[in-house]
């Protein structure tokens, strides 16, 4: 006896049998779909679908991190606050002068302070035009309240009858030497070296992970890649390893974007970043020009970059950090220098080995120009468009290279350190560069009765920026 009038959409499902090995065959598949009716429970497909178990990375690698890295260190400190002191100019000059009669000026002095131009000195006063020599023969102690003080030097010109034709405000002044009659007494007073103290305080940053017990009786296997360089068949884990990932971005993010507590509503202190410390004490460079007409206007922007560096430290080499865009105007800034490029346009850069069955590079990774060498590379974080590539008001930074010499006020002696580097709290009892640390009952960890694994990230961190009159950050106002 048969079953003819059996309904097949009726008919019973095969028995699954589990196999040992990872196969597909005709009886431990599951359906993927569901079936005309709609249920998904049905096993009436007849072969397992194609499934890719490896992870796509349509991304590629997405971390951001190794800027701080490659032009700076990490040090540990045992303090909350780190304190460095940095050279003032070793000239003498004062900007923002006035003319108060046709044989005195007036000075702005800091609050505390008094004038050092000092009797006898010799000094030149100008306007930008016209630049006049004269002999200091009296300054005045500085007078006026907190913020306005002043300090009145009256003068002797040398080649010309005064200083009437110099307008009353908007002058410059510096010392250039000094000059004395035979048979008198030597200078008055002396210049007592300054300095100007900075400190930044570090940040403390967490993150966790976190998977509840019963879940990791649940494996679900996906082959991934990781950004750290780890690959293969990963289930929960891969949480963790992107939570780390992301931690680790954090703490460099956090390096540079990061700002001090103003008049804001936040109640903790912040700490000084790259982006603030160089808007704040370097140089800020906006517009640089795109690449619209090659050379037109890039070079011109970057010798105006040169001449600023010059009234600066003038550190010979610096690394440019730079956003896509920006890249290819330098790029296209330097290929312009060509004559052959300039003039026809033909894709020949001449002097860089090109030849003409060779596939051409238009990229430059170093070049200088007048008394600098540059070298440059793309900097990830301002093109991914989850950071600050999606905001795009940030075109690069100059970094100079080499090590600064400041005084640190905790050894209580002078230091060499690369001008951009970290420190971070440690000690022998505890180390916070980055700790991590799993608490829960879940995955080798009895620290609790919670049902669930945490793995926990710490850092407690903060960055120094010295002599950030050396830095440029070069900003679009677009």
């Amino acid at each position: 006896m048969g079953f003819a009038n059996l309904n097949p959409a009726n008919a019973f499902p095969p028995s699954l049998i589990p196999h040992q090995k990872k196969m597909a065959t005709d009886s431990n598949y599951l359906a993927f779909n569901s079936d005309a009716t709609g249920d998904t429970n049905t096993f009436a497909q007849q072969y397992l679908p194609e499934l890719y178990e490896a992870e796509v990375e349509r991304y590629g690698n997405r971390t951001i991190g190794g800027f701080l890295r490659m032009v700076g260190a990490e040090m540990p400190m045992s303090s909350d606050q780190v304190i460095w002191s940095e050279q003032n100019r070793l000239h003498i000059s004062y900007q923002a002068v006035t003319k108060t009669g046709n044989e005195e000026i007036t000075v702005p002095v800091e609050d505390g302070k008094e004038c050092v131009i000092r009797k006898d000195a010799t000094i030149a006063i100008s306007d930008g035009i016209n630049t006049i020599k004269a002999l200091v023969t009296n300054v005045a102690t500085a007078t006026g309240s907190a913020g306005s003080m002043t300090s009145v030097v009256t003068v002797k010109t040398y080649k010309v009858v005064n200083l009437s034709t110099l307008p009353a405000s908007g002058l410059k002044v510096f010392v250039y030497g000094s000059e004395f009659a035979k048979g008198t007494n030597g200078m008055t007073g002396s210049v007592e070296p300054d300095f100007t103290q900075f400190s930044n305080k570090p940040i403390i940053l967490k993150d966790n992970f976190q998977i509840h017990g019963s879940d990791t009786a649940q494996i679900g296997w996906v082959e991934v890649a990781t950004e750290d360089g780890t690959s293969g068949y990963l289930w929960y884990l891969k949480s963790q390893s992107e939570t780390r990932l992301r931690f680790e971005d954090y703490m460099e993010m956090s390096m540079v974007e990061a700002e001090k507590k103003g008049s804001g509503g936040v109640a903790l202190d912040g700490t000084e970043g790259l982006f603030a410390a160089i808007e704040a004490r370097g140089n800020v460079y906006n517009d640089f020009a795109g690449a619209a007409a090659p050379g037109s206007g890039a070079l011109g922007d970057f010798d105006t970059i040169l001449k600023q560096l010059d009234t600066q430290g003038a550190v010979e080499e610096n690394m440019l950090f730079l956003s896509r865009a920006t890249a290819l105007d330098f790029d296209d800034m330097i290929a312009a220098m060509n004559g052959g490029y300039a003039s026809t346009g033909a894709a020949s850069y001449g002097l860089f080995n090109n030849e003409e069955d060779m596939a051409l590079n238009f990229g430059f990774s170093g070049f200088r120009r007048g008394s600098y060498d540059f070298y440059k590379t793309d900097w990830k974080y301002l093109n991914d468009f989850a950071t600050r590539g999606m905001i795009g008001d940030i075109d690069g930074v100059l970094v100079p290279a080499g090590t600064s010499t400041v005084y640190d006020q905790s050894l209580g002696s002078n230091i060499r350190r690369p001008f951009l580097h970290v420190r971070y709290r440690a000690s022998e009892a505890d180390d916070r560069r980055m700790k991590s640390w799993i608490t829960g009952s879940v995955g080798g960890a009895y620290t609790s009765d919670v049902d669930e694994m945490r793995v926990n990230f710490l850092s407690e961190r903060c960055l120094c920026v010295q002599g950030a009159n050396n830095f440029v950050l070069l900003k679009s106002t677009v």
